[in-house]
């Protein structure tokens, strides 16, 4: 079942520091959304009567949709752990992480002065097909024998985002922008003759209570994560991990790129190798930023690494391109889905990509309109593209399309800044509503199931 019906009647409230999220790879919806949620029912279990809490003797967890399909091999159980133990994605040492449920490890789990055992027979990996709200929900019970003494229905909806049943949206403030889509956007911009990082710093401060400063110096931090898994995987060689045996590629393509003369090719490989570096890293489950997702995390640090080291873009010029990028992420968010799970990769690379592409037009100095036109190029020409990881690992096709979003992007950026963005007929908003039109029609063998497409036809690795 698909649900991303886009919130129309209501503004957009979300912290650009909820879309740029920091923690482990290898998925955003499959890692650290379950392990958000992991954390939250230890958090309410934990206030339950003791008498009543003295009677559990099992914490059982089953997964549904893609969770199931995919979640061993993107790293759902592991997540389930750690989250239990109380970690926190932004917490979470990845070399802790990657052994957790090695050998049949057990752990104990502290309720609040009492601990349940916990090991992979716990995690039920149930039904793909479900009439659940959301495509990837995971449902945790505390149980005393075969008596369910509590339970928590969540969903992970995409970047590391969960809800729950009866879940409601935060009654936040309302922020002194509201805008739903792009044309409401570009009109604020204009009657209130303010710039769109400008209007972007205002709702932060309006929507967390932080300072100009405490919001840039949160930007710098994420942006110095993103350019580290960079340069971390370029320095990295050797074997994915999984069944696949993949060898990661980032290191031989940026060497490749460095014994050619300055040319076109060697800057495009170049910024390949870079998109390539931060998605390995992900793969192998280390440290990364979801932009918006992790499976989507090589496209915006490869593009910034990108503008930083060839264009030497500095201080806070890059800072205000991710907010103007954030835009983009948001709206996308909004009004369809930055989940694979519930519109394919066209929610993760294709928003990573058209976020990518407004961040270069703005930071190379470029309004509103060739900004808008350059992420709805990149947006529409990955309208359409399939969720199918090969052997449910977040590594084919998954890295090099991180690599082509990149290119994509800046490709977008020449096409939307050498001509005139007033000509373009296609608006974003009508890009966002197709891709969400796409994503509901799209087969579910083909949003992150691995049932369909390469995960189906390359069974030998």
């Amino acid at each position: 079942m698909n649900n991303f019906e886009p919130q129309t009647l209501n503004p957009i409230k979300t912290s650009v520091f909820d879309l740029f999220k920091i923690g482990p790879g290898p998925s955003s919806s499959h890692t650290i959304g379950p392990m958000k949620a992991a954390y939250n029912f230890v958090e309410e279990v934990r206030k339950l009567d003791a008498n009543r809490l003295k009677l559990a003797d099992e914490i059982e967890v089953r997964l549904f949709g893609s969770l199931s399909a995919t979640g061993d091999g993107h790293g759902t159980d592991r997540a389930i752990v750690a989250g239990l133990l109380g970690k926190r994605p932004e917490e979470v040492d990845p070399i802790w992480f990657s052994g957790l449920l090695e050998k049949g490890s057990s752990y104990d789990i502290d309720l609040g002065g009492y601990s349940l055992n916990f090991s992979k027979k716990n995690i039920v990996f149930d039904d793909i097909n479900h009439d659940f709200e959301y495509s990837n929900t995971l449902i945790f019970y505390l149980k005393s024998g075969e008596q369910t003494l509590f339970e928590k229905e969540y969903y992970s909806v995409g970047g590391g985002f969960i809800q729950w049943k009866g879940y409601e949206e935060p009654n936040l403030t309302a922020p002194p922008f509201c805008y739903t889509n792009m044309k409401e956007l570009k009109r604020l911009l204009v009657d209130e003759n303010v710039s769109l990082h400008r209007l972007m710093l205002e709702n932060e401060k309006a929507l967390t209570g932080a300072t100009e400063e405490e919001i840039y110096d949160r930007l710098g931090a994420i942006n110095d994560t993103m350019c580290a898994a960079v340069d971390r995987g370029l320095n990295s060689s050797g074997q994915l991990p999984g069944s696949i045996n993949l060898t990661r590629k980032a290191p031989i393509v940026y060497n490749r790129a460095k014994s050619m003369p300055n040319s076109p090719d060697s800057f495009l490989i170049l910024l390949n190798s870079y998109a390539l570096a931060a998605s390995e890293e992900n793969a192998a489950g280390n440290i990364v930023v979801t932009a918006p997702t992790s499976g989507a995390s090589g496209v915006l640090p490869g593009v910034i690494y990108m503008l930083r080291h060839q264009f030497h873009f500095r201080g806070k010029r890059i800072l205000d391109a991710m907010l103007a990028a954030t835009a983009i992420g948001f709206l996308v968010k909004h009004n369809a889905s930055i989940s694979g799970a519930e519109a394919g990769c066209m929610g993760e690379v294709g928003t990573a990509s058209g976020m990518a592409a407004a961040l270069i037009s703005y930071g190379s100095g470029y309004g509103i309109d060739v900004l808008e036109a350059a992420a709805e190029i990149a947006l529409e020409h990955h309208l359409g593209m399939t969720c199918d990881p090969v052997g449910g690992y977040v590594q084919i096709p998954c890295i090099e399309r991180n690599a082509v979003g990149a290119v994509k992007a800046y490709n977008a950026y020449l096409l939307a800044s050498s001509g005139d963005p007033l000509n373009q007929k296609v608006t974003l908003d009508q890009v966002i509503k197709t891709m969400r039109e796409t994503g509901r029609d799209m087969s579910k063998k083909y949003k992150e199931t691995s049932q369909g497409g390469l995960a189906l036809n390359m069974t030998e690795c």
